[in-house]
Order: structure tokens, then C-alpha cells, then sequence
């Protein structure tokens, strides 16, 4: 008669320092079943109270009723066997041991999970450099995260059941001068016609000795930024106009804005165009004053402060305020020709997306949703200005994101979990209130470990087509830019109808490095998991496909081949 011998071997965590083994074998007929394998012929580990499938299987036949003590009587190969079976066991333990990870042992899986690609995308950063392919290809596979698709999958279909693109009501114009008084007596309603940007002439009061940017509050708040003042102060006084006694000095808006997505390119956008002669960008490149500054915000963990006024903003564009005022005030037409041609620009990547702080100014919502977004504010001073985007895959630019502002801890288990606590948290807020009040929910925005919401792209792009017209935005794809940097700069020139450049200008711009590469230490850390990237995918499929539709263009649907 032939009987198994089974054996169930736990690792219990640490502080217990010792093991349990449980055997079921001999002329038994009714045995107790591990409660651990279930009665599979498994060696499972438990380690940090994880438990993890070895996926080995140690199966040891005996004759009649021999027991272990007729260990040496087995046969060479089945004793071989055995004791392969116990070095490979003792040299995961050494393994986990000697390397101080706290992280469940990780056993390559000799399956294949049809239901996910086996190779995860490659890795796109903010910038095409890192649109080069990756040749890292991790060596394990968290088999335990496959297991939760079926679950998460439901918390996505719950999701999915409940999108519904609505049309947001629009304000007021007297509703949005009630709310930003003094910004409507600063800004005229009004501008020189003879300037591209939008520009005016506004008394200064202050005499020769007066430091105009002595309260300014982007000064005030932060270091790096005086040097830049500094050098504003130097210039200031040389471009006063004089009039009846009184001087004045030339104030402008943007002509146009960057407006979004954060790790999408934005700052090699920003880095190649500002090379451009008739361009001249703010004195500092995110402002971030329509979505954050105007509101008090420095540092979002540092809560609300002083409101930012828009004098201050303003100050940010003196330089190439100066420029114009040069060549409105210039005696040759041809100098007057090359002034003229200036167009000022504003590269803000929350300009789009981040109206988190109305929760604290606007408290005449409806059913949770914002009655004013920075939109509004922007189309009533500026109705006829230009509006650029970049975006990418938004599943790749959440893990670029993710290992961008991540602290400490960075993985690719610690991504998947953020995500996974991430839609539960959406998928909450989902079933009590509409997309768009889940959207810019500033509670919900906090909470989340990973800014799911950034990447639902549609949302925020048709909110912002209530007030501006499609012809007045130029989209832009990563990886188009990223494939071919020339081809997405000319079409950024003709948008601004820009003047052409040179060749050694173009080259100039066109091949320098890219901006904001990935730091290599992010790098290292390779992609994310193919199962999170599935759960991700399935996630932002219905939002690109509606701004697909948008756009009339297929290549924003991301979809996979």
C-alpha cells in the first residue's frame, strides 16, 4: 500500500523565532488537513504575517508504514530530491535574511496570466528623453496582486457605471466681479491695440527712491527668487513713461498660457519655446497664480496664507513689459516692427486642473460642484487668448508622477497599493456625487495617495470648452513631441504665428537635451506592475475615449495594440 507524506512548513514572523511544521502521512485514513495549504501539496512561507506560494512541491512516497526514520532507506533520486528541495528553501531564507528587506519573498511564477501583457509599456517620462525604449525587465512578478484584479475590476465598474460628462453651469460676469473686486479694478476691460499682448498703461505713484517690488509677496515667501527681482529693480526706473508730471508704467497679460499636464512635457515645452526671439515667458516659470497664489497657497502642506494680489502677479512680466513699452515708445518703424512682434507667455501646469481651493472662498456650490473655476476668471479678462496643452498617456503619467513627488519607499508594490486605496476612495465619492463634484472634491484630492484625478483629461478639457472655443487650444501629445521634437515646434510657431527662425536657432532649439529628465534613481526602480497598469488602463479607458471623441483624433484614446 503507498500513502503521502505531506508537509506544510511556516515561516511566522520574527518575533515568534520559531516553526511550526505540520505533517499528515502513515496508515491513516482520516487525517487532519493543513489549515494553511488546504491539503495541497504546497510549501507555503509566511513572512512579515504575508503568506507566499513557494510554488515547490515536495512529495515524498513511501512503502507500507515506513515513517521519516526510514529516511535513509528511500531511493538515491527520491533522497536527492528532498534535500535539493531543502538547500533552495534555506537559500530563499538566507536570502531574505541577509538582504534586510521587509517586503514578502518574491518567487519568480513559471506561469503565464493571459489576462496581462507579460511585458509591461515602456516608461515614458516628462520629456522625450525618457521616451527611449527601456531594456529593464523586472525578474519577479507579484502573483498576489493578479489575484485582486477580479476585485478591483468591480470597484472600476462601479466607476464606469456612474461617468456622466454633464455641462457645467456657467456663472455670471457681475457673480465673478462680486468674488475678485479688486482684481476687476485692476485689470481694465480694455487694451493697446497696437500691442499683441494684452497691455495698458497705469499710473505709478512712487518716487525715484520707492522699491516697487519691496511687498511683493513671491519675494517675500521665497529666497530663490530675489536674485530675479534684483535684477527687475536694475531695469525698472529706465522704463518709466512720463505724461502731465506723473509717470507710468506699462502693465500686460499673457498673450497665451501652457496650461497643463504636470509630467507631460510641459517644462521641455516651456524650455525650448522661450528660445524663441519674440517670446518672453513670466520671471519665473510657474507662477501658479490663477490656481494657487491668488488663494493664499505658498506650499499646499503649509495650508493658507496671504493672498498673492494681482499686482504681484503682474510684476512678473516687467522684463517683457519693458520691452514692449521700448518699442511702443521707439522713433523707427523698423525698431517698432521687432518690439511689436513680442508675445508674452505663462507656463503654469495647474492651470488646467488644480481648482482645489474653492472649497475655502465659494461656498454657494451646487450639489458639491464649483460654481467658479479658474477658467471663468481668465475668459473674462482674456476672451480672445491662446491656449496650449501637453499630454500623455495618462496611466504613464501617473507613475512619473508617483515617482516624482514620492518621498521615501518608492516600488513598484507601493505604487500598486496607492492606486488600489486610490479608486477605492474615487470610487466612495462616486456613489454619492457627480463625476465633476468628485473631480475637483478638495477633501477626495487630498486623500488620495496618487493624483488619480489629474489624468482624467476630458473632464477638465470640456469645462474648459464651456467658455473658450476649440480653436483657441493647440493639444499636444508626449510622444508625439517626444518622436519628433521639430514637427511639434513648428506647429507651436504657427499656432502663435510666429516668425520663422534661422538654422542655426532652430537647430538650436530643436536639439538641445531634453528638460526635467527623470532622475536616475527613479529609473532604476523600472516600470510599474503589468497587472497595476491593466487596472489603470481599464480605469482611464472611458475618459480618453470621450476626449478622442473631443478631439476628433484616435491617437488620444491611448489604446493599446
Amino acid at each position: 500500500m503507498r500513502h503521502c507524506i505531506n508537509c506544510c512548513i511556516q515561516l511566522l514572523p520574527e518575533d515568534t523565532h520559531k516553526q511550526q511544521v505540520g505533517c499528515q502521512g502513515g496508515s491513516h485514513h482520516s487525517h487532519q488537513a493543513c489549515p494553511t495549504c488546504k491539503g495541497e501539496n504546497k510549501i507555503l512561507f509566511r513572512v512579515d504575517s504575508k503568506q507566499m506560494n513557494l510554488l515547490a512541491v515536495l512529495e515524498v512516497r513511501t512503502e507500507g508504514n515506513e515513517s521519516w526514520g526510514g529516511f535513509l532507506r528511500f531511493k538515491k533520486g527520491k533522497r536527492c530530491s528532498l534535500v535539493f528541495g531543502l538547500i533552495i528553501m534555506t537559500l530563499v531564507m538566507a536570502s531574505y535574511i541577509l538582504s534586510g528587506a521587509h517586503q514578502e519573498l518574491l518567487i519568480s511564477s513559471p506561469f503565464h496570466y493571459g489576462g496581462f501583457p507579460s511585458n509591461p509599456s515602456l516608461m515614458d517620462s516628462e520629456n522625450p528623453s525618457d521616451m527611449k525604449e527601456h531594456h529593464f525587465q523586472p525578474s519577479v512578478n507579484n502573483i498576489s496582486y493578479v489575484k485582486d484584479y477580479p476585485s478591483i475590476k468591480l470597484i472600476i465598474n462601479s466607476i464606469t457605471a456612474r461617468i456622466e460628462f454633464t455641462t457645467r453651469q456657467l456663472p455670471d460676469l457681475q457673480d465673478l466681479k462680486r468674488q475678485e473686486l479688486h482684481m476687476f479694478s485692476v485689470i481694465p476691460n480694455k487694451f493697446l491695440p497696437n500691442s499683441k499682448s494684452p497691455c495698458w498703461y497705469e499710473e505709478f505713484s512712487g518716487r525715484n527712491t520707492t522699491d516697487p517690488y519691496l511687498t511683493n509677496s513671491y519675494v517675500l515667501y521665497s529666497k530663490r527668487f530675489r536674485s530675479t527681482f534684483d535684477a527687475l529693480r536694475k531695469a525698472f526706473w529706465g522704463h518709466l513713461s512720463h505724461a502731465h508730471g506723473k509717470h507710468f508704467r506699462l502693465r500686460c497679460l499673457p498673450h497665451f498660457y501652457i496650461i497643463g499636464q504636470p509630467k507631460c512635457g510641459t517644462t521641455d515645452l516651456y524650455d525650448r519655446l522661450r528660445l524663441h526671439p519674440e517670446v518672453k515667458f513670466s520671471a519665473i516659470k510657474e507662477p501658479h497664480w490663477w490656481t494657487r497664489k491668488r488663494f493664499g497657497i505658498v506650499r499646499l502642506r503649509d495650508g493658507l496664507r496671504d493672498r498673492y494680489p494681482v499686482e504681484d502677479y503682474l510684476d512678473l512680466f516687467d522684463l517683457a513689459a519693458h520691452q514692449i513699452h521700448q518699442g511702443l515708445q521707439a522713433a523707427s518703424a523698423v525698431e517698432q516692427s521687432v518690439m511689436n512682434k513680442i508675445i508674452i507667455g505663462e507656463a503654469s501646469a495647474s492651470t488646467m486642473w488644480d481648482n482645489n481651493a474653492w472649497t475655502f472662498f465659494y461656498d454657494n456650490s451646487t450639489d458639491g460642484e464649483p460654481p467658479f473655476l479658474t477658467q471663468d476668471f481668465i475668459h473674462a479678462f482674456q476672451p480672445n487668448v491662446k491656449l496650449i496643452v501637453m499630454l500623455r498617456d495618462p496611466v504613464e503619467r501617473l507613475y512619473s508622477d508617483y515617482l516624482y513627488f514620492a518621498s521615501s519607499n518608492k516600488s513598484a508594490d507601493d505604487f500598486h497599493e496607492k492606486v488600489t486605496e486610490a479608486l477605492q476612495l474615487f470610487e466612495n465619492c462616486m456613489l454619492d456625487y457627480s463625476l465633476r463634484a468628485c473631480v475637483y472634491n478638495n477633501t477626495l484630492n487630498n486623500a488620495m495617495p496618487v493624483r488619480l484625478q489629474v489624468g482624467l483629461y476630458a473632464v477638465y478639457l470640456l469645462d474648459w470648452l464651456t467658455v473658450f472655443s476649440k480653436e483657441q487650444f493647440l493639444i499636444l501629445r508626449l510622444e508625439d513631441h517626444a518622436s519628433n521634437v521639430k514637427s511639434t515646434m513648428h506647429r507651436v510657431f504657427q499656432f502663435l504665428n510666429l516668425g520663422p527662425l534661422s538654422e542655426k536657432q532652430e537647430a538650436l532649439m530643436t536639439k538641445s537635451p531634453a528638460s526635467n529628465t527623470r532622475r536616475p534613481e527613479d529609473r532604476s526602480l523600472g516600470p510599474m506592475w503589468p497587472v497595476t497598469q491593466k487596472i489603470l488602463q481599464d480605469f482611464y479607458g472611458p475618459f480618453n475615449t470621450r476626449l478622442a471623441q473631443v478631439l476628433d483624433d484616435e491617437a488620444f484614446a491611448w489604446k493599446t495594440p
